[in-house]
């Protein structure tokens, strides 16, 4: 059975928002003459009004600021891939990022169900029209994929696509992906107009994928170079405190016998000097950032551990995220976010979710991310076995596990909750203040 073709991957679009992009009117006359020009944009546009020109102009503004707001690579994708969609008014809009191996590094999508991402398999290969697209390098539009000789097929559980419309991403000579729309809800399918529209847009969108590249690169140097001062760190201080700690341990063995006042004084130094090395070595790995969050930002980092160990685990494990970040319309990369709290969030439900699926015996576990007014919350319910949590208020977070997750969200300003009772599952809830 050969690869398919035209399939969308399983890769949702929706996991990142942007500004409402506004449809473009639909046109009252033909479009503009003048080639490369955007429609709309010329004063000697025929059958277009003033009132079409300045909606044209917000559609176009709206989506380039929505694509430009976010810095990641991924994101960016997304934002992309909806706000042509709603540029356009199609029902179907996707994007691939081509790799080397004739397959897709990237690839997203919009207007597909839970359903059809299960069904529909995996990510495409550079075949039928997505691979005549990545080699010719010139814009496609057709009022009927199907019929074109360039299609060759798609998966059975795909969705039926009609009128296409589909642009190279260029930067100079260089294919950097594809966008393609389909089944556009105005009546007529796809025109001239559509197409030089999607092409300016198509040409900002460059500019983003490469400045998001650009950024995603210069935040790999800065951790390789944080890494190498945190070993430094680890060196200079936690490592010398531990070997002072096994002289004194080895004097306070020998005056043991001979001496036990001073063993005894020499036992209060490797109580004191372990305690010490513990906090250095704790605020060194607190500052440590975890990579994922540098490659995907912290809602896709979230998701894909869910993603993760819900096909792992006999349980259900399922994410949700709602609201948006201070300062930010796009709920996926929250770049408004501090990176310290990124690490910390995402650390708080991995401790969390290891809890909940080694201990509780739970069937569903949910995780939470939200924010409002007010901040952030972060929350992990589980409908397991449970505790009873009592012993928890007032006499402090105990074990390793909450101990740590507390003292996290003490670093950034945060508090840590959690409530539990036997036969009724646990919630541990982390919220940061705005």
């Amino acid at each position: 059975m050969p690869e398919p073709t035209d399939a969308t991957a399983p890769e949702k679009a929706g996991t990142a928002s942007d500004e409402p992009v506004h449809p473009v009117p639909e046109k009252a006359g033909a479009a503009p003459e003048k080639a490369g020009a955007a429609p709309g944009l010329g004063d000697d546009a025929p059958g277009r009004d003033a009132r079409d020109r300045d909606a044209v102009l917000h559609a176009v503004s709206s989506a380039v600021l929505a694509v430009t707001r976010h810095l990641s690579v991924r994101e960016v994708l997304q934002v992309i891939v909806r706000s042509a969609a709603r540029l356009l008014d199609a029902k179907y809009a996707a994007l691939g990022v081509p790799d080397d191996d004739g397959a897709f590094a990237e690839f997203v999508a919009e207007g597909i169900s839970d359903e059809q991402w299960a069904a529909i398999g995996p990510t495409p290969r550079q075949h039928g029209m997505l691979g005549a697209m990545l080699r010719e390098g010139t814009p496609v539009r057709l009022p009927d994929i199907r019929r074109d000789p360039r299609f060759e097929w798609w998966p059975k559980a795909h969705p039926v696509l009609k009128d296409f419309l589909g642009v190279p991403i260029m930067d100079g000579g260089t294919v950097l992906g594809i966008v393609f729309l389909s089944n556009k809800r105005t009546p007529g399918g796809f025109d001239e107009a559509d197409e030089e529209l999607l092409t300016l847009f198509a040409a900002h969108a460059a500019i983003a994928i490469t400045n998001a590249r650009l950024y995603e690169r210069g935040r790999e140097l800065t951790v390789v170079e944080e890494r190498t001062r945190m070993a430094r760190e680890l060196h200079d201080a936690v490592s010398q405190k531990l070997f002072s700690l096994r002289l004194t341990a080895r004097a306070a063995a020998a005056l043991a016998r001979t001496d036990p006042e001073r063993a005894a004084e020499a036992i209060e130094r490797v109580e004191r000097m372990a305690g010490e090395a513990l906090t250095e070595l704790r605020a060194v790995i607190v500052e440590l950032r975890p990579p994922e969050l540098d490659r995907h930002g912290l809602v896709e980092s979230l998701r894909k551990q869910v993603a993760l160990l819900d096909r792992l685990h006999p349980m259900t494990v399922a994410f949700s995220a709602e609201g948006e970040p201070p300062g930010d319309p796009g709920l996926g990369s929250a770049p408004d976010l501090a990176p310290e709290i990124e690490v910390a969030v995402l650390r708080v439900a991995q401790e969390a979710l290891h809890n909940a699926v080694r201990h509780a015996g739970a069937t569903r576990i949910d995780v939470r991310l939200a924010y409002d007014d007010a901040g952030l919350v972060l929350e992990v319910r589980d409908d397991g076995a449970g505790f009873d949590s009592a012993g928890l208020h007032g006499g402090g977070v105990h074990g390793l596990g909450l101990l740590s997750m507390s003292d996290r969200a003490q670093a950034v300003g945060g508090t840590l909750s959690v409530s539990s009772a036997p036969g009724r599952g646990t919630t541990v809830r982390l919220e940061v203040p705005a």
